[in-house]
Formats: structure tokens, C-alpha cells, sequence
């Protein structure tokens, strides 16, 4: 599949690690795309590191990478408020240590309170974020200040499960505020993709995520063919009752299905093809015959994006059910 495209483009939690440890089977990959030649990048909503930190980070785990190569949230959000403010304007930051790095580089100063007469407030994701940071945000967005959020994501993925990610703190002063930010600029929002595209020139480029309502809806908002990987958020069941904004072009289990045809599928396929049957019923989905678990959510897929059904699916056949077990369908 990847024989098509310049450039690929990886988001990074869930796809080529999870918090500190790599995805098995990503390093390989990533790997086999350079020892072809081929372009890559990384775009990533979080916005507690910054693109150096990030590339280190990747280099550590047997990625070489370099900072030109990977795009933040964070980085990205300063640059737009570098554009949008005068040199050495105050900035009330919700985050970790990473956003007020990438403000200070681009000639902006980090402030932590109302009282220091905030220009803007940039909100990004920190794991030591308290109640105090948001309370003065809150204060700072009440008096004025335009409200900046690096993304909206609810959760980040861990070895132990979703966690709350920014948006889920974005949120909370949603909440209080009673509205919402003013500027979004990671994903969905198609900034960070349509940046990495013009590295493609001419060529197509292919986005690689985990998440559907942040990386896919992401991709098609900026034009681009998307590839769902099922080692991060996003699950079957969600991609089954996917909205149209919101749906691939390929789906895989891992990121084997850059390079195995066998291990990779385009969505959706037909009702009846690849040895299965998908129906409608009066519970939802029906799934009959035999074949690859792929081929058979191809099938899913088509069925229950035209009809809106699911993502409840019974199997009538023996290797129906085994595929939906594959597939994390509960039968």
C-alpha cells in the first residue's frame, strides 16, 4: 500500500508508542520506510514535549528522527500566537514546561497569573496541571484574553487504559466559562497535516493514526487518504458507527499493513465479498460465511456506514464469530 505515496505521516501515542514504550512492530517499520527512501513525519497533539524532546525521544527507542521532522501542537501554537501578538507579549500558559519552551523560542514570554495582564491563554496538556492554573485561566479568558487550546483530545492512551488527555481539562473550563476556546490548533483542525503535506510536493501523502476524532477526521478535513491502526484509542465498534468526517481509507491491525497486502484492508469494501455476508437485523449487524477478520469488517463497514446500524454484530457462522473475537466484537 505505502508503494503509492512520498510522504507518510505518524501520529505518535498509539501508533508508534505508548507513553515511553514502543509499539511492537513500529520500529520495524519505521525502519523498512527509510531503508527505502521514503519521507516520514510525526504529528502529535501532545503538547507536553517539544519536537527536539520528541525526536530524542524516538531516536531512543531505535527511530532516528530529527526535530525538523516532527510537528507539535505546541509548537504549532506558538507560532500562531507569535503571529497574532507583539514580541515579548504575555502569555498565560495551562501546561507542562514544553508550551512555554516553544513560546519563549519564538519570542514570547510565559506568565502564570491574571495579575501579569495575559495577552492570551494557551492551554495544552500537562500532567501537573491543578485547579490554581485553571482557576487563572478562567480569571484571564473573564478579562479578555483569547483562549488558545493546543487540542481537544479527551483522552491519551497507556498501558493501562485511556487516561484524561487535554481536552478532557479543556473541559473543565468549558464548564466554568460556559464557551468554547477560541482557536483550536491540533488535530482535527488540519493545520498540522496540511504543513506536513507541502513536504510531499507533488507526491500523495498518507496519514497513519489510532484515534478516528482526532487523526482520521484530521486527515480528510486536510485532503489526505488515512490509514487506522487498531494499537491506540479508536476500537472497531467506534469505527463502525463512525460518522462520515470521521472514516479511513485503510484499516489495519498494526502498521504490517504499510507493506503486507494481507495485513491491511480499504474501507468499506462490499456487503458480500472476501468469503463473507453482512446484513442487516432487527439487533443491529449480522456477519456470515468465512474469511480474513479484515475482509470481514470491510464488509461491516460497508453496511453499517449506508444503513447507520451497529456496532452490535451477531455471527451466523462458526468462523464469523472467530473473526469478530478477532476483531474485539463481542458476539
Amino acid at each position: 500500500m505505502v508503494d503509492g505515496y512520498a510522504l507518510v505521516v505518524f501520529d505518535l501515542d498509539g501508533v508508534i508508542y505508548l507513553i515511553d514504550r514502543p509499539i511492537p512492530g513500529a520500529v520495524e517499520a519505521v525502519g523498512r520506510l527509510h531503508a527505502e527512501g521514503r519521507a516520514v513525519a510525526y504529528a502529535t497533539n501532545n503538547a507536553s514535549r517539544r519536537s527536539s524532546e520528541v525526536a530524542d525521544l524516538l531516536t531512543g527507542m531505535g527511530v532516528p528522527a530529527g526535530p525538523e521532522e516532527v510537528l507539535t501542537s505546541a509548537a504549532a501554537t506558538a507560532e500562531l500566537l507569535r503571529d497574532r501578538l507583539p514580541a515579548g507579549a504575555p502569555v498565560l500558559v495551562v501546561g507542562a514546561e514544553a508550551l512555554r519552551a516553544e513560546l519563549r523560542a519564538v519570542g514570547l514570554r510565559p506568565v502564570s497569573t491574571l495579575d501579569e495582564e495575559p495577552a492570551a491563554v494557551a492551554q495544552g496538556y500537562g500532567p501537573q496541571v491543578g485547579w490554581s492554573d485553571l482557576a487563572e485561566a478562567s480569571l484571564a479568558v473573564r478579562a479578555g484574553a483569547p483562549w488558545y487550546a493546543t487540542n481537544t483530545d479527551r483522552t491519551l492512551p497507556s498501558p493501562r487504559g485511556p487516561l484524561p488527555g487535554n481536552g478532557s481539562l479543556v473541559a473543565v473550563l468549558r464548564t466554568a466559562l460556559g464557551r468554547d476556546p477560541d482557536v483550536v490548533v491540533g488535530k482535527p483542525e488540519p493545520a498540522l497535516f496540511a504543513t506536513a503535506a507541502r513536504r510531499a510536493g507533488e507526491g500523495r501523502t498518507l496519514v497513519v493514526g489510532d484515534r478516528l476524532d482526532t487523526d482520521i477526521e484530521g486527515a480528510r478535513r486536510a485532503g489526505l487518504d488515512s490509514l487506522l491502526v487498531l494499537t491506540g484509542v479508536s476500537d472497531v465498534a467506534e469505527l463502525l458507527a463512525a460518522p462520515e468526517a470521521r472514516r479511513p481509507a485503510y484499516v489495519s491491525f498494526d502498521l504490517a499493513g504499510l507493506f503486507d497486502p494481507a495485513a491491511v484492508v480499504r474501507v468499506p469494501g462490499a456487503a458480500d465479498a472476501g468469503g463473507w455476508s453482512a446484513s442487516v437485523t432487527d439487533v443491529g449487524l449480522a456477519l456470515d460465511g468465512a474469511g480474513r477478520p479484515l475482509d470481514a469488517l470491510a464488509a461491516l463497514c460497508a453496511v453499517a456506514w449506508s444503513t447507520g446500524a451497529g456496532p452490535r454484530v451477531r455471527s451466523a457462522s462458526e468462523a464469523a464469530g472467530e473473526a469478530l473475537a478477532a476483531l474485539g466484537l463481542a458476539d
